[in-house]
C-alpha cells in the first residue's frame, strides 16, 4: 500500500483501517476505511516493509526528508517500544483522548491500544545533550537517546514526601553557636535518640555534648525550642556566611520536611543535600533512608547525563532520588528512577 503526505500526516486509503489501526494500533481513523499516520508511524511501517511508499519515497528517502523536530530520536524510541510489544500513538489532539503537552507519545498497556482510554506511560524523547527544564518533569517518562543511539528510560513523578515521625522535644534548649554548628550541653536524650537531631560528640567524654548543624539549629530556633546568643537571626546569618543564598533554599526544604514528619539528615556522602527517614522511632532502629534529596531552584535546567547520574547513584545505595524545586512561594517535588518498559 502507498501513502500520501497531507501536512504533517501520511494518509493511507483503501482497507487501511483494518490493516493498520484495528489490527495493530497505527494511526487514527478518517472517514470510511482511510487512516492518517504520523510521520514516525509511517517511517516504522516503511522500515518493516508494511507500507510500500509515501508519495513514491521508500524508507531511506522518507527518513532523509524527515529530519526536523528530532525525528531521528523519536523514530528510534518509537521502534524500540514497538519491539517491546507496546502500541503507542503521538500524544496529541485527535490521536488520544486526553493529550499531554509535555510528552511525545502515549504508550498503552500491553494488550490495549489507542481505542482504549488507559495510558500506561507518557513518553518525552530527548537527546543526550538536550537541556531538560525541571518544570517539565513529573508524571512523564524521559526516553534519553545517547550518542550511540541507545535508549535509557527515566520515569519521573511527583512524590508525596511525608512521614509519621513524632517529635517529643523539651520546651527549651540552650546552645552555643560555634563556627558552622551549634553545641547543646547535656541535652535530653530524646533530642537525638527519638527525634534524630544532631550528632553526639563521642561517648567517652566527661561532658555530654550534641552537635547540631546550622539547618537543624535554625529550624529548632524558628520553632521557639532552641535559644542561642543572637537568636534565630544569628544562626541564619552564619548559614549565609558559609553557604550563600543556597542556605535559605536548603532551610526551607529542611523545615518543610520536618513539618511533614520526615527526618532529613545530611546527604553529603551520597552527593546530595539530604537523606530522609519517614518513620523514626529510635536511632537504634533506623533502617534505610528512603530518598536522597537535592535542593534546586524552581527554574533549574537538567542535563540528561546529570539526571541519569543521580538516578544511578541513588539506585546503587537502595534509595530514590528526589528533587526539591524551590520557588518564590512554594516547594514542588519531582523524583526520578530507571525504568525498563
Amino acid at each position: 500500500m502507498d501513502g500520501r503526505l497531507r501536512g504533517d500526516e501520511v494518509v493511507v486509503e483503501g482497507d487501511a483501517r483494518q490493516r493498520y489501526y484495528d489490527s495493530r494500533g497505527y494511526g487514527h481513523p478518517l472517514s470510511g476505511n482511510d487512516v492518517a499516520l504520523s510521520r514516525v508511524e509511517a517511517a516504522h511501517l516503511l522500515f518493516r516493509g508494511d507500507l510500500d511508499s509515501v508519495g513514491g519515497a521508500g524508507f531511506r528517502e522518507f527518513l532523509r526528508e524527515s529530519t526536523g523536530d528530532d525525528f531521528g530520536a523519536r523514530f528510534l524510541v518509537y521502534a524500540d517500544l514497538r519491539e517491546r510489544g507496546f502500541y503507542l500513538s503521538p500524544d496529541r489532539e485527535d490521536w488520544v483522548a486526553d493529550p499531554s503537552a509535555g510528552s511525545d507519545f502515549a504508550v498503552f498497556p500491553r494488550g490495549s491500544g489507542p481505542w482504549d482510554d488507559e495510558v500506561l506511560y507518557r513518553v518525552r524523547v530527548v537527546a543526550e545533550r538536550e537541556p531538560v527544564p525541571a518544570r517539565d518533569l513529573g508524571d512523564v517518562v524521559l526516553a534519553v537517546v545517547d550518542e550511540e543511539s541507545e535508549i535509557t528510560y527515566l520515569e519521573t513523578n511527583c512524590p508525596d514526601v511525608a512521614g509519621s515521625t513524632v517529635e517529643d522535644l523539651p520546651d527549651r534548649l540552650d546552645g552555643a553557636l560555634l563556627g558552622d554548628r551549634v553545641l547543646l550541653w547535656d541535652p535530653p536524650a530524646a533530642v537525638h535518640e527519638d527525634a534524630f537531631y544532631g550528632q553526639p560528640l563521642g561517648d567517652r567524654g566527661e561532658v555530654d555534648v550534641l552537635q547540631l548543624s546550622l539547618l537543624e539549629a535554625a529550624h529548632l530556633a524558628a520553632e521557639g525550642v532552641l535559644g542561642v546568643e543572637g537568636g534565630y537571626e544569628a544562626i541564619v546569618e552564619r548559614g549565609r556566611d558559609v553557604e550563600g543564598e543556597r542556605f535559605a533554599r536548603r532551610l526551607r526544604v529542611y523545615r518543610a520536611l520536618r513539618d511533614s514528619d520526615v527526618v532529613p539528615k545530611t546527604g553529603f556522602k551520597f552527593g546530595a543535600d539530604f537523606r530522609t527517614y519517614a518513620d523514626v522511632t529510635s536511632v537504634d532502629d533506623l533502617g534505610h533512608s528512603e530518598f536522597l534529596v537535592r535542593v534546586l531552584p524552581a527554574d533549574h535546567v537538567f542535563s540528561p547525563r546529570d539526571l541519569a547520574l543521580d538516578v544511578r547513584l541513588a539506585h546503587g545505595v537502595r534509595k530514590r532520588i528526589a528533587f526539591a524545586l524551590v520557588g518564590a512561594d512554594s516547594i514542588s517535588w519531582v523524583s526520578a528512577s530507571r525504568l525498563t518498559p
